[in-house]
C-alpha cells in the first residue's frame, strides 16, 4: 500500500471480503489510499481527503442542479413551422400516451426518484451527523441511500440525451435548453461527490460505541459464526434465529440467500426477454405518412450507412454488446459455481465486479427512445413512436442488473474450497 499522508485517518478493522469470502485485517488508512483484498483485489476501503462539509456542499449543489434539470426544458426541436419543446417528464407522459406506463415508470424512477431519494438521503445523513449524538435511524437512512446508487442513473441519461441529440440532428433543427446544461453539470458533481465521500468514515462515526469485537480480529476471523454486512461491511458474531446488523440494522446472511436459484431465474427471464427486445422494434419514424420500424441491430446499421461510427460504436456497445456480456458472464460464473471449477477464480471475480458495473449503460438507448418519442411529434410530416422492443429491452436491463444484485460471488470460491476439501484430508 502507498501512503499520501502524515498520519491514518481509518482505523484498523477485521473485514470480510464480498468478493471471495476472506477475512482479513484492514490496516490503519492515510487519505487518498486503497486497500485491496490480498486474494482476489477487490477493494476493501478507499480513503479520500476531503472534509464532510465539502462532501455537503458538492452534494446539496448537485441536488439543485438536479431540480433544475427536472423543471426546465431539455430540448427544443423545430420543422415545418411547428416547434416543440422536451421536459424531463415530457418522455415519459409520451410513453403513457402510448400504452407504455411500465417503462415510463421505469425511466422516472432512475432518473428521478433514485437520484432525488439518494442526494436527499446522503445529505441529510452529511448534516445530523454534525451532531454531537447522532441519532440511530440515521444508520437505516444511509444504507437506504447505499441501496439505491446502482439506480441512480444520472451519467447514463446524459448520453441517451448525446445520442437523440445526434440522431435529430439529421431530421430536424434542434436547440439545446438550460435543462442539458443543468443535467451535464450535475453529472459531473454527482461523481465528484461519489468520489469524495468516505463511506467507512460515515459508518464508524454512526457506529458510536464499537459494537465489540473489532479488537479480537484473528479470534473473529477463524469463528464460524462471523459474518460481514453485505450493506456497511462491519464483521458481526451471528447467533441462532435471524440476525441483524450491529451498525445498519441490516438482516445478517453468511451468503445472499437462495443466490444461485435466484440468479438463474433472472437470467434465464432475461434470456428469454432479449429475442423480443431484439426482434420487435424500438422505435418507428414516420415521414410523410410512410412508417420506417426501427431494431436495436437496424438502428446501428442505421447510424453506420450515415458515417456516424463513433456513435454506433457506443450504441452497439451500450445496447447489444452489454446484454450479451452479462448474460453469458452470470451463466458462467452460475455454472462454475455449480460445477466448483477451480480455474480462473480471480479472473471470474473481477468479471462480476464488471457485470455489476456496467449493467446500468444498457439504459442509453432507453433515454433516447423517450427523447425521441416526445420531441419529434409533428403530424404527417415527421414523427417518432416507441416500439414494444423497447418494453423488452428495458426488462432485459432490469433482469441483469438485479441478477447481478442477486449473485454471491464468494460462492464461487466456497465451491471450489468444498470441492478441494476432500482431497486435502486424503
Amino acid at each position: 500500500m502507498q501512503f499520501s499522508a502524515d498520519r491514518p485517518i481509518a482505523p484498523q478493522q477485521l473485514r470480510e471480503c464480498p468478493g471471495c469470502g476472506l477475512f482479513q485485517t484492514v490496516p490503519a488508512l492515510m487519505p487518498a489510499t486503497i486497500a485491496q483484498c490480498g486474494r482476489c483485489s477487490t477493494t476493501l476501503h478507499r480513503t479520500t481527503t476531503h472534509s464532510l462539509d465539502y462532501t455537503i456542499a458538492l452534494t446539496f449543489a448537485s441536488l439543485v442542479l438536479l431540480i433544475i434539470m427536472c423543471t426546465t426544458t431539455l430540448m427544443s426541436v423545430q420543422t415545418a413551422g411547428i416547434a416543440h419543446s422536451a421536459y424531463l417528464f415530457s418522455g415519459p407522459a409520451e410513453l403513457v400516451r402510448r400504452n407504455m406506463a411500465e417503462l415510463a415508470v421505469a425511466v422516472v424512477f432512475v432518473t428521478v426518484v433514485a437520484p432525488l431519494g439518494k442526494l436527499i438521503g446522503t445529505l441529510y445523513v452529511l448534516i445530523r451527523l454534525q451532531t454531537a449524538e447522532p441519532p440511530l435511524h440515521l444508520r437505516r437512512v444511509f444504507a437506504l441511500t447505499e441501496r439505491l446508487r446502482p439506480w441512480s442513473m444520472i451519467e447514463v441519461f446524459v448520453f441517451g440525451v448525446f445520442v437523440a441529440y445526434v440522431k435529430l440532428g439529421d431530421l430536424v433543427h434542434i436547440t439545446l435548453d438550460a435543462g442539458v446544461y443543468a443535467l451535464m453539470a450535475l453529472t459531473v458533481l454527482v461523481i465528484w461527490a461519489d468520489s469524495a465521500l468516505d463511506r467507512e468514515l460515515i459508518w464508524e462515526r454512526l457506529k458510536g460505541q464499537d459494537p465489540a469485537g473489532h479488537t479480537a480480529a484473528s479470534t473473529i476471523g477463524l469463528a464460524p459464526e462471523a459474518v460481514g454486512c453485505e450493506v456497511c461491511g462491519l464483521v458481526n458474531m451471528s447467533g441462532p434465529g435471524e440476525q441483524r446488523c450491529l451498525r445498519c440494522d441490516t438482516v445478517l446472511h453468511r451468503r445472499k440467500p437462495d443466490s444461485v436459484a435466484r440468479t438463474w431465474a433472472l437470467v434465464l427471464a432475461a434470456a428469454v426477454l432479449y429475442v423480443p427486445a431484439n426482434y420487435y422494434p424500438v422505435l418507428t419514424v414516420m415521414q410523410l405518412g410512410a412508417g420506417s420500424p426501427s431494431t436495436i441491430i437496424g438502428g446501428v446499421e442505421e447510424l453506420v450507412s450515415s458515417g456516424m461510427y463513433p456513435l454506433a460504436l457506443l450504441v452497439f456497445f451500450a445496447s447489444i454488446a452489454v446484454p450479451m456480456l452479462k448474460l453469458v458472464g452470470l451463466t458462467i460464473m452460475l455454472v462454475a459455481t455449480q460445477t466448483g471449477r477451480s480455474g480462473w477464480l480471480r479472473d471470474r471475480t473481477k468479471l462480476y465486479h464488471v457485470v455489476r458495473w456496467i449493467g446500468r449503460w444498457s439504459m442509453i438507448d432507453i433515454f433516447m427512445e423517450a427523447l425521441l418519442g416526445a420531441l419529434v411529434q409533428f403530424g404527417n410530416v415527421i414523427t417518432i413512436e416507441p416500439g414494444v422492443g423497447a418494453l423488452a429491452f428495458c426488462g432485459v436491463v432490469i433482469l441483469t442488473m438485479l441478477a447481478a444484485e442477486t449473485f454471491d460471488p464468494r460462492l464461487m470460491w466456497d465451491a471450489t474450497d468444498q470441492r478441494a476439501a476432500p482431497i486435502v484430508a486424503a
